[in-house]
């Protein structure tokens, strides 16, 4: 009978080990990491800047994938063997994360923190350090994407946090819901955020009011109401400008509204161009005038919103594809 009871006390040991095992080692299929390049910005790329700085090769802390970004992703990707082209895509995204948990001290794990912050809107610190807070994030990010609650950021915990869309803060946005899917579509990836936010500061800069922001995406993608395509993060909708300065309490206008301005919503996109350099597919509004003048591209049903398609390089999806 002992022998009996410690066999079956062995069983029931094993169990949940064999659980975790069990459990999805991915929770989004479709997760990888995002490339990012020369004209990005936002949070996937400051987190980018952190893991240089803990491979040795520190720049300044931006959020802006400029110049010497691009120089010191290059060192890295030699010191590493890889293909040198200054571009963070999966294989660099591969070799900068490393595995952290708690009590590691390091920029590793203030990349992970900027990551946290922005894809599960939190405030941690900051700090390198790699405590209890910390430590609680990564469990509940894990719990939340539906892969083993471990505490530890391994290469799928990595991969599916910077996968994970972003937030937008809302200092110079204001939000609108034209098509009745609420707070929960204004997600897109880390780079469309942190460009569309840098528009928004840009134009609230010249005193003509916030920039509306219409729908994005869901928090992970997919099916959107009202929309065909905003599925893949890099979709964003924001409303023309009114000569009133009052876009975000007034009503969304075409732009053959009388209260419609022509000067301010030309200024607006070629803000949101100077944000993105070289991450712009598409900006569709049909004002012929600022078609005419190579700012904006007709598509129907693009009157009375700007249909901004940012793109990178190397996307799994063409439609994406810088």
């Amino acid at each position: 009978m002992r022998r009996f009871l410690l066999l079956l006390t062995a069983l029931v040991a094993a169990v949940p080990a064999a659980l975790t095992a069990a459990a999805p080692a991915q929770a989004y299929a479709g997760a990888f990491f995002p490339t990012q390049s020369s004209g990005n910005r936002g949070a996937d790329v400051l987190a980018i800047q952190h893991l240089l700085a803990y491979h040795g090769q520190a720049t300044t802390l931006t959020g802006v994938f400029d110049s010497a970004t691009v120089t010191k992703v290059k060192a890295f990707q030699a010191a590493k063997g890889l293909g040198v082209d200054g571009i963070v895509g999966p294989a660099t995204w591969g070799a900068l994360v490393v595995q952290i948990g708690q009590g590691t001290t390091s920029d590793a794990v203030k990349a992970l923190q900027v990551e946290l912050n922005a894809k599960r809107n939190l405030s941690l610190t900051v700090s390198g350090s790699f405590d209890a807070a910390t430590d609680s994030a990564v469990r509940t990010f894990q719990s939340h994407a539906g892969i083993g609650v471990d505490g530890i950021a391994g290469p799928i915990t990595w991969k599916n946090l910077v996968w994970h869309y972003d937030y937008p803060a809302f200092t110079n946005l204001c939000d609108q819901d034209p098509d009745g899917n609420g707070t929960a579509a204004n997600w897109a990836t880390a780079a469309a955020i942190g460009q569309v936010e840098k528009a928004a500061a840009d134009f609230a800069a010249t005193g003509q009011g916030k920039l509306p922001l219409g729908d994005a995406g869901f928090e992970h993608g997919g099916d959107i109401a009202g929309h065909a395509s905003h599925e893949v993060g890099l979709d964003v909708d924001v409303w023309p400008i009114r000569a009133d300065d009052a876009q975000c309490t007034a009503g969304r206008i075409t732009w053959q509204s009388s209260t419609y301005d022509r000067a301010a919503t030309r200024q607006l996109v070629q803000m949101i161009r100077a944000a993105a350099p070289g991450h712009i597919m598409a900006i569709w509004f049909n004002d012929p005038t600022l078609i005419s003048e190579g700012l904006t591209s007709a598509y129907e049903g693009h009157d009375n919103h700007i249909h901004i398609r940012y793109c990178e390089k190397i996307h799994p999806n063409s439609l994406y594809d810088c």
